[in-house]
Order: structure tokens, then C-alpha cells, then sequence
């Protein structure tokens, strides 16, 4: 099994153009701006989402929810590739279609966010290309990502996110709030 803390993955400058490449844990601990995906899957009536706790081994965010199936980029590898990849191995859903919602910036610093252990002086920092698909599943967990999940209506989304009875993920967070008003209408 490969050392999640040695992949490579491709470094961006804040506007988003690629400026070399440094192994996750190197890019973790010194807060260089990546690549991430973040999947809503949500069912195919588009009434609920999925929400997933992430495992307690995780290298960062460990045991935290979120209602985004995602991830780094890989060396080179695509925003869509990447998402698709991601989808398929959190959640085992494969060959629906992906729709680009956004690319957001996540800033930990600039926001004032506490992305916690395992992440540098200034937090995280990420592109995150947001996409949304739907889908009943099935939804299968990968055991070495996800810990549970189920559907959650949309207002029991609304209601939760972010309560202190479910820490959330904090780019997850930031994105899903941005996602909220076009979820609810």
C-alpha cells in the first residue's frame, strides 16, 4: 500500500497556474496551494445528499463529515478525471455524469479556518473544482475512507451542517454553505 503522505501531487500558485510538483505530506505541512475535487452526490429526484464520516486513519480531517465524495489531484491528473475517481472510490457510485459547478479557492488563513493537525502554519490550501451528479447508488464505502453515510434530505442538510454534535470538514463546509442556496430552491 502506498504511503498516502508520498504521493505526488501537482503545486499551484494562488491564481491557480501549476508551478511544480511536491509529495501530500510536503504539501500539507507548508500549506502549498493544490488541487482538489468535491463530488455532491445527490439522489436522482435531487431531494437528498449524501453525507459520509471519513474514517479516524485519514492523514488529515480524520473522523470528520462532509456531503462532498473528493480529493487531491494527482500528479497531472484532471479536474474531471479526478472527480470521477474520487466518486468511484469513496463511494462506488461509477459512470454517471459529472457536472462542473465552480472552481472555489480555499484559503484556511484567509478565511480564519483551523484545518487542524497534520496541516501547516497557514492551513490548507486549495483549488477545489466542484461538481455535483445524481444518483440512488448504490453507494458502497470504501473501508479505508469512509466510516458511514446515508441520505439526508435537504433540510436535514441545511440543519446539521456544521453542528458541534458532527465536526464537518472545513473546505467542505465552506464549499457546501456556497452550494446551499442552489441546493434549497
Amino acid at each position: 500500500m502506498t504511503d498516502p503522505a508520498r504521493e505526488r501531487l501537482t503545486v499551484f500558485d494562488a491564481g491557480g497556474t501549476p508551478t511544480g510538483v511536491a509529495e501530500r505530506g510536503e504539501v500539507y505541512a507548508r500549506s502549498l496551494w493544490h488541487a482538489t475535487t468535491a463530488v455532491l452526490l445527490r439522489s436522482a429526484d435531487g431531494t437528498r445528499a449524501y453525507v459520509h464520516r471519513r474514517t479516524d486513519t485519514k492523514l488529515v480531517m480524520a473522523g470528520m463529515w462532509d456531503c462532498l465524495a473528493g480529493g487531491v489531484l494527482d500528479e497531472g491528473e484532471t479536474p474531471d478525471a479526478g472527480a470521477a475517481r474520487e466518486l468511484g472510490e469513496e463511494l462506488g457510485v461509477t459512470g454517471v455524469p459529472l457536472e462542473k459547478l465552480a472552481v472555489v479557492p480555499f484559503d484556511a488563513a484567509a478565511l480564519g479556518v483551523d484545518t487542524g493537525p497534520g496541516t501547516g502554519p497557514n492551513g490548507l490550501r486549495a483549488h477545489v473544482h466542484v461538481y455535483r451528479a445524481f444518483s440512488d447508488g448504490p453507494v458502497t464505502h470504501q473501508p479505508s475512507e469512509v466510516a458511514e453515510g446515508g441520505w439526508w434530505t435537504l433540510d436535514e442538510l441545511t440543519a446539521r451542517i456544521g453542528a458541534p454534535d458532527r465536526p464537518w470538514v472545513p473546505d467542505g463546509l465552506y464549499v457546501t454553505r456556497l452550494l446551499l442556496a442552489d441546493l434549497v430552491r
